[in-house]
């Protein structure tokens, strides 16, 4: 089974990161990400960038509203996300948890992926 496990933090409190911290961090969440990719359990992974760069189509209106910005009003944004083969839900919660461990603050959604279309071009692939 696939899972997505994303990454949501307080965007500026990542933003205020020094960059040594942030290189740290990163270093940290590569070695995890290196594991999971040794294991062949890794398809993707992704670091979004600002909410600032995002836009969000309306689809609830014809024609389609483009707006600026993403599509929730929260307090945690969608940072980035990892994309992991697991067992069952248990072994995506120790992938998340070993992520956590790493990376304090924020949280990660565990949610399981349904694939519709099968596609050799993302799976394997690593960001």
């Amino acid at each position: 089974m696939i899972y997505a496990i994303l990454c949501y933090h307080i965007e500026d409190v990542v933003g205020a990161w020094s960059p040594a911290h942030d290189e740290a961090v990163m270093a940290r969440l590569g070695a995890v990400r290196d594991d999971l990719a040794d294991q062949g359990r890794l398809s993707l992974s992704a670091r979004l960038l600002p909410t600032t760069t995002a836009v969000t189509l309306r689809k609830d209106r014809e024609p389609p509203l483009l707006v600026d910005g993403p599509f929730a009003e929260t307090k945690e944004q969608l940072l980035g996300f990892y994309v992991i083969d697991c067992t069952d839900l248990d072994d995506a919660v120790a992938a998340a948890r070993e992520l956590a461990r790493v990376n304090p603050g924020g949280c990660y959604e565990i949610r399981p992926v349904a694939e519709i279309w099968k596609s050799n071009a993302v799976h394997g692939a690593g960001a």
